[in-house]
């Protein structure tokens, strides 16, 4: 059995009051294909409430079934109709055995508890990103996963950038920006500012592209946060009052092969951007090393549509494709929303068949759970920073990354 653990917008396209009106409506209907592709079998889902699912397989069967030939849209429902249970992942993952999957895309503040809950029983998981709040629970799943010989990937969006910047010598320079409408308020308000913050929820990517850049490049030695605030916590969204901005966190590298080559990382993340942008995320990220640069904009893809109503909109033709093939299947295959999905099915099929061992793909430089932990010391540092207002180290304590 695979299990997903969520239900809202980026599983199933459905966010309470509807349809999702964003292109992030991936996990689910990716299952869903695999399944038809003979590399998923049975499936589950995972919430809080219960009384959500007719809603939601009725939204699935519309806009799934509906669209696609041949996809099985069956699962099993955790809590079951008119339940409310905070814990029902547990309930589902002790029907499960060594060597099923869980898919983790939750609140930030619930990865840990529901990935080292599904570790401990020998379980595959994939967690999307922030694997964990904490560099502390980071290192548990590191150490869980070894002992328990399971593969825990952390969810990723690739490109070809790591190949170019190997060419271009000492790290410099970082400078990454992450936007989303105002309107996500409305969706996050129920954990915005209590459960975490937008560093983590937005940053978290481009954090994770520039360590995976860096990895054998540069570390991170110190990070300092700011943040900006007042927007979230006035009308109409009232978010609670320790809910910020906008936050920027400008990080300290220092390369491991130079001692007199250090770089600036700076990272900021927003969810009060203006709405009817054209684009759900506004991203750009720069990076310049000490024989060249790249600039990225994954916004702006070269791909727009202008309609009366509503205005121009950029799509991104690399995320994930929508409309069906000639056969009238799915035919998003090749988007990198896709494929960060059933690389990990891949991978937790060929532990079970022992072609492979877990610990194979730390090498393959892979997102594991220990491939990604600079991510979250990063991340976990600027959250101390904005709550203690100081400079937080970073460094490596025997085999073990640790904060000062």
């Amino acid at each position: 059995m695979t299990i997903v653990a969520c239900k809202g917008e980026y599983t199933t396209g459905w966010t309470g009051s509807g349809a999702s009106k964003s292109d992030k409506k991936v996990v689910g209907l990716t299952l869903f294909d695999l399944r038809r592709l003979g590399k998923v079998g049975k499936l589950g889902m995972v919430g809080v409430n219960g009384g959500k699912f007719p809603a939601i397989r009725k939204h699935l069967a519309d806009n799934i079934g509906g669209a696609y030939k041949d996809m099985n849209l069956e699962f099993d429902e955790f809590p079951e109709q008119g339940r409310v249970d905070p814990e029902a992942y547990k309930t589902a993952i002790d029907q499960m055995k060594p060597g099923d999957a869980v898919i983790i895309f939750t609140p930030d503040s619930t990865h840990y508890p529901i990935a080292i809950y599904a570790i401990e029983r020998g379980i595959h998981v994939l967690v999307t990103k922030p694997a964990t709040q904490l560099l502390s629970h980071h290192n548990a799943l590191i150490a869980a996963a070894r002992k328990h010989k399971v593969v825990c990937f952390v969810e990723h969006h690739k490109c070809d950038a790591k190949a170019r910047a190997a060419s271009l010598g000492e790290f410099n320079f970082f400078n990454a920006w992450m936007s989303q409408p105002k309107s996500q308020l409305e969706t996050f308000r129920a954990w915005a500012g209590k459960d975490s913050d937008i560093s983590y929820y937005l940053s978290s990517h481009h954090i994770d592209i520039c360590c995976w850049i860096l990895q054998d490049i540069a570390i991170p030695t110190r990070v300092v946060a700011s943040a900006a605030t007042g927007i979230a916590t006035g009308e109409p969204y009232n978010c609670v009052p320790e809910t910020e901005d906008t936050i920027t966190l400008m990080v300290d590298w220092q390369s491991t092969k130079s001692p007199k080559h250090r770089g600036t990382g700076v990272y900021t993340a927003s969810w009060t951007a203006p709405l009817k942008a054209g684009v759900h995320s506004a991203q750009h990220w720069y990076y310049m090393g000490e024989k060249g640069d790249i600039s990225v904009d994954q916004a702006h893809r070269g791909y727009d549509v202008t309609v009366d109503d509503t205005g121009k909109t950029w799509y991104n033709p690399f995320y994930m494709k929508y409309s069906p093939s000639e056969s009238g299947h799915f035919d998003g295959q090749r988007g990198y929303g896709y494929i960060s999905i059933e690389k990990f099915i891949d991978a937790a099929r060929g532990v079970n068949a022992g072609l492979t061992q877990p610990s194979e793909y730390d090498a393959h430089g892979l997102p594991t759970i220990a491939n990604t932990v600079l991510t979250t010391a990063i991340l976990n540092a600027g959250r101390i920073s904005l709550d203690e207002k100081r400079p937080v180290g970073i460094k490596k304590s025997g085999e073990e990354w640790i904060l000062e």
